[in-house]
């Protein structure tokens, strides 16, 4: 369970333009961020559900990065903040995580959902905002 800051924990949705553009959704969970790349711009309404494939951790910190990653590097491309704020963790499983998201664009309650695994390195999770 992630240790809760009086603020909140750290969310981030950054959109890199590497080799395709996608935007990265970071999660403070313990000492990292979790991290998913979801394809399209993520759901600003609660119709909407994208593909989220997680990701490795980035470490505490890159919340903040916006820049270019050189070519040649892993990840090359620009990056941007789409959007950041906190969030608060409501429910978490192997299979499920539901937070609620107070972003600049983002706001209320979220879910990441893993999908069955066609094989066993597939690593997709759907990501929407929940219906009320």
């Amino acid at each position: 369970m992630p240790r809760e800051d009086p603020k909140g924990l750290i969310y981030v949705i950054q959109k890199h333009d590497a080799s395709h553009l996608h935007y990265d959704l970071r999660l403070q969970m313990e000492d990292v961020l979790k991290s998913w790349a979801i394809p399209k711009e993520p759901p600003l309404d609660e119709k909407t559900k994208r593909l989220a494939v997680a990701v490795p951790d980035h470490e505490l910190g890159y919340e903040k990065f916006e820049g270019l990653i050189p070519e040649g590097a892993y990840g090359a491309g620009t990056v941007e903040i789409w959007d950041k704020g906190t969030y608060t963790l409501k429910e978490i499983t192997a299979a499920k995580i539901i937070f609620d998201i107070n972003g600049k664009r983002l706001k209320g309650t979220h879910c990441l959902v893993k999908l069955k695994p066609k094989l066993a390195k597939d690593k997709n999770w759907l990501f929407f905002k929940k219906k009320i």
